[in-house]
């Protein structure tokens, strides 16, 4: 029977506690309870004056808008301003009541703009979220994921000039140098001169000059940031790194796993990477520390029809090359990119039979390179057959493609609304944060609430009646099915003779509960 409701609630007043209004399973409590929000006074006590000026907003509320803002993916602060005022779950995540005021948005912007800035405080309240998930025993640093993700920049990509920049050095070129110089040497050639700095010709922003032009397909063109980041396989991030989206990622490398080792305080056994950081410098920057370059196998850029690099034979003792039609190619010389090249004797190529699969060169002359470091290059390489390192690389994409994935589409990092590399840079940490956060949140609260009886119990049942069987043959019982029983189980017994009972059943449930 159609009956109109007979009261309109909307202007009855009543008694309430926030608290009563909020879910036990929501995702503020479960944050709120993850962590204690209070160490963030000690992080900005020195950034505020003590007894001078009028009163700040709690920092703790501050950032805890921020953290609304990247946990639940809301595009602004001015939006996540809007959304505090009528949710009542953020609104006790913050400490408010029904009738407190929200802070204005310009407040937590302009202090991000400018008390904020030049510090290292978001790095280091990514790094205290990070330390929590290291004490509960969630990170396992032994492998990382590296790898990079282009945001696109708050800049109109019409808008730009072209200018004339200097080629920057890369990161391990004093390095390279010495060691072309100690090359020639070896080989009675003279060192190369010094070589005046290079330019080259990039198109810079209008909005946003320290973003780069992206050149994603032969089309679209856009000017944005590279997010290089790092993290474990169970996807915490570990450790992030801005640059501008024109900077090679086998540039930005030695960077981020730079900071990776301070932020872990010890080093990794291996290293998963995608094509993008196969280079001879990143293979012996990692064999050199111990560390494991796991990456792919990458196609030859042969053209078809043609002899492959492969099918030219190294002969380290005479260094030398032979060719398929076995033939010598001597060392030439080693140019400035740390290569030496290996030339064929044009008399001898000029007739031969595969000379057309070889090479196109008018002077009937084949070159080949091989890299100061290529043993390093080579020893990455043959990592890859390691079946154990196979299973690893196989998971990148559920470590840091996940993550760049939930970024983007879940924490609002699709596009950014700030402009320089420093105010992204600060993003990058309070997402990365925020992530991690709201991981050790769902964990921790899991852990809290799993029921007593839960499919958690069966990875452990065949262990946890084994050991009961064991008991019971220890107490002199014994069955005819016994064996037949136990082995059905197929569990590993975890427990030596002299174990009593009680400490079987202990450590069975513990398994069950973490």
């Amino acid at each position: 029977m159609l009956r109109p409701h007979q009261e309109d609630g909307r202007y009855t007043e009543t008694t309430v506690k926030l608290d009563d209004l909020v879910p036990e399973d929501h995702l503020v409590r479960k944050l709120d309870a993850a962590i204690d929000f209070s160490f963030i006074y000690d992080v900005v006590k020195d950034l505020y004056s003590p007894d001078h000026g009028r009163p700040s907003i709690d920092p703790v509320m501050l950032f805890k808008m921020y953290l609304i803002q990247y946990v639940f993916g809301i595009r602004s602060m001015r939006e996540t301003v809007e959304q505090i005022r009528t949710n009542v779950a953020y609104r006790w995540f913050l400490g408010l009541s029904l009738h407190d005021p929200v802070p204005h948005h310009s407040t937590p912007s302009k202090n991000y703009a400018r008390r904020f800035a030049g510090t290292d405080v978001f790095h280091q309240i990514f790094s205290r979220i990070l330390k929590e998930a290291f004490e509960h025993g969630l990170v396992d640093s032994s492998v990382l994921y590296v790898d990079s993700t282009h945001v696109k920049a708050s800049a109109n990509k019409k808008k730009f000039t072209t200018e004339m920049a200097e080629v920057e050095a890369k990161a391990y070129q004093q390095e390279l140098e010495k060691e072309i110089e100690r090359d020639r040497i070896a080989h009675g050639k003279s060192p190369l001169p010094s070589e005046k700095k290079k330019k080259r010709e990039v198109k810079v922003s209008k909005t946003d000059p320290e973003s780069g032009l992206l050149v994603k397909n032969e089309r679209e063109r856009v000017f944005a940031y590279s997010y290089h980041t790092a993290c474990d396989r169970n996807g915490w991030i570990l450790q992030t790194y801005v640059t501008a989206a024109n900077v090679h990622d086998s540039q930005a490398f030695f960077v981020l796993f730079e900071r990776v080792k301070r932020e872990i305080q010890s080093c990794p056994e291996a290293v998963c990477v995608d094509a993008g950081y196969k280079t001879p410098a990143i293979a012996k920057y990692l064999l050199e520390q111990g560390v494991k370059p796991i990456w792919p196998y990458t196609r030859p850029k042969t053209k078809d029809g043609f002899f492959r690099k492969s099918d030219f034979v190294y002969d380290e003792y005479f260094d030398c090359y032979l060719c398929p039609n076995d033939q010598v190619l001597s060392y030439s010389t080693t140019n400035r990119e740390g290569y030496r090249e290996y030339k064929s004797d044009p008399a001898v190529c000029r007739s031969c039979p595969y000379l057309h699969q070889c090479t196109q060169s008018k002077s009937y002359t084949k070159v080949v390179t091989r890299h100061v470091w290529q043993d390093y290059y080579e020893e990455a390489e043959h990592l890859r057959y390691v079946p154990e390192y196979r299973e690893l690389y196989a998971l990148r994409k559920e470590t840091i493609e996940r993550d760049f994935a939930d970024m983007k589409e879940k924490h609002g990092l699709r596009w950014t609304h700030y402009r320089g590399l420093e105010k992204n840079e600060a993003q990058a940490m309070l997402v990365c944060a925020a992530m991690n956060l709201k991981k050790l949140a769902n964990y921790l609260w899991k852990a809290k609430h799993r029921p007593f009886f839960s499919f958690a119990w069966l990875p452990i049942l065949p262990t946890f009646f084994e050991n009961i069987v064991y008991l019971w043959n220890k107490m002199g019982f014994r069955h005819s099915s016994e064996t037949h029983f136990v082995n059905s189980l197929n569990g590993p017994c975890l427990f030596d003779k002299g174990h009593c009972h009680d400490q079987i059943l202990f450590r069975s449930l513990h398994l069950a509960h973490g």
